[in-house]
């Protein structure tokens, strides 16, 4: 197959990229200004959001903005499903890309106007132009590669420094314009970053040779027109149901919020029951996939915690935490640059032990693991909530305690789960199932912007140390059923 084919042996001259091919600084740059844009929005979104409007900013009270914080992060991870198709069956990765970027930018340029709309439609745009993206970068990657290709790990692992590289500069920067000059100027620093991104991309397509050129199952025909066909009805009645919803006076913030988040978790239960009906699959094919159920959930209830890192602890970082160094206040959202920067120093180290400690842990324990850890951090932050009582600002080495912890958690479920995915996928599913483990950060995110709605209720202490008990606990029992997980992986690790 074309994309089987490394990159270096269908472009001419012999310059590489720290030894690979010379595509990948292509994609990596690409990957690392669409995550600066991505971040560096995210550092700031909440913030604004909650902002009084005498700030500029939308004055939503914490619950609202914590919910569409959530259900945004759940849409961009959900719309990497239709993306992946797009690019499968239609455009081919290469253009999807292109598309993704160009659309991410005009979202980011649309957040920078100075008016009340214009964060929800530039979100809406961000979250259609992530979903052509995402995915599909990530092919191309793999399309520069053999698939046995000893360089190949490498090569993701080169790529994914990018992600953490440009998520840990983009709060510096989109966080000081945003919260010391002008919230929008920082929202226009994330469209110039992916700008950059999307120029560089163009100017560098000659490295790529034809990794992405084309569909991998291209749609022709009449089956083709058929699937534009659906395409568009589904967009028309997606305007039926918000004009409807205008005219009975439903359109609001919250109405979509619940309604994005209750189709977020119908999808995953629908293409679960797609999966585990299809009698196609053999015994053993469906046993495993009952042991992903299990791991599906394991990682949607990690990640319904650990994403409010921008959400619920941004605002506890911007309202309990003293940040004057020297005289000078520094942003709330430079603490979101903190975990990037954990997972590039924390990354190797992690990939060394699962490596040592090789199949003697398995899967389901070190989702166990993940999940303990992040309710500990929710413990911690429980204690800082309780300093913090009374008005008193405490230490921002809190939330760096917190956020270390989170990153031990990330690096024990994410990248394993990653592995678990490919490994345990029913060969008729192969090429579905990253969507899948995309679904259940969705399905996490969605859920966890509802939950986040009661830390605006609760006291901050009971909120944290109630969720936080409860990671706990539901670690303990994945802990307690890892045997049983562990048998119906039939043979996987």
């Amino acid at each position: 197959m074309t994309q089987d084919v490394p990159v270096e042996r269908r472009v001419a001259g012999g310059r590489t990229f720290f030894g690979h091919p010379r595509a990948l600084a292509t994609l990596f740059l690409t990957e690392m200004w669409e995550r600066f844009s991505f971040y560096g929005m995210r550092a700031i979104l909440v913030l604004y959001l909650t902002a009084e409007v005498a700030d500029d900013g939308l004055g939503l009270g914490e619950a609202s903005a914590n919910a569409v914080y959530g259900t945004y992060n759940a849409m961009v991870y959900l719309l990497a499903l239709p993306g992946g198709w797009v690019a499968d069956r239609l455009i081919g990765a290469r253009r999807s890309v292109l598309w993704g970027g160009v659309v991410i930018a005009a979202g980011h340029y649309v957040m920078a106007v100075p008016v009340r709309w214009s964060v929800f439609a530039g979100m809406a745009l961000i979250v259609v132009g992530t979903g052509l993206l995402k995915p599909n970068i990530s092919t191309m990657v793999g399309g520069l590669y053999d698939r046995d290709s000893p360089r190949r790990d490498a090569g993701f692992s080169i790529f994914y420094m990018g992600i953490n590289l440009g998520a840990f500069i983009a709060p510096l920067i989109t966080g000081y314009l945003g919260e010391k000059i002008n919230w929008h100027l920082g929202f226009a620093v994330a469209a110039v970053g992916m700008t950059f991104g999307v120029v560089q991309y163009v100017l560098g397509r000659r490295n790529l040779g034809d990794a992405g050129e084309r569909p991998a199952d291209p749609l022709l025909g009449a089956d083709r027109r058929r699937a534009l066909t659906r395409a568009g009805l589904a967009v028309v009645a997606l305007a039926v149901l918000v004009a409807v919803l205008a005219l009975v006076g439903l359109f609001t913030v919250n109405t979509v919020v619940n309604l994005l988040t209750g189709v977020t978790v119908l999808v995953a239960v629908g293409y679960f029951a797609r999966i585990m009906t299809d009698r196609e699959l053999s015994a053993t094919e469906r046993s495993r996939m009952k042991a992903y159920l299990w791991l599906f959930v394991f990682a949607a209830a990690f990640w319904l915690i650990y994403d409010q890192a921008g959400s619920v602890l941004n605002i506890f970082a911007a309202d309990r935490t003293d940040r004057n160094v020297g005289g000078f206040t520094f942003p709330a959202s430079w603490l979101q640059s903190v975990n990037p920067i954990l997972v590039i120093i924390g990354a190797p180290l992690f990939a060394l032990l699962w490596l040592r400690v090789g199949n003697r842990v398995s899967t389901p324990v070190k989702f166990a693991v993940g999940l303990v850890l992040n309710g500990l951090s929710f413990v911690l932050m429980a204690a800082a909530a309780q300093a913090a009582v009374g008005g008193e600002r405490v230490s921002p080495w809190w939330l760096v305690a917190v956020y270390a912890i989170q990153v031990a958690g990330e690096l024990s479920l994410s990248p394993v789960g990653l592995s678990a995915t490919t490994k345990l996928a029913p060969v008729k599913y192969a090429s579905q199932m990253l969507g899948l483990w995309f679904l259940a950060t969705a399905v996490g995110d969605a859920i966890g912007g509802q939950v986040a709605r009661l830390a605006e209720t609760w006291s901050e202490p009971t909120y944290f140390l109630t969720f936080g008990l409860a990671s706990v606990a539901f670690g303990v029992g994945a802990v307690m059923f890892a045997r049983h997980i562990r048998a119906l992986m039939a043979g996987i690790h």
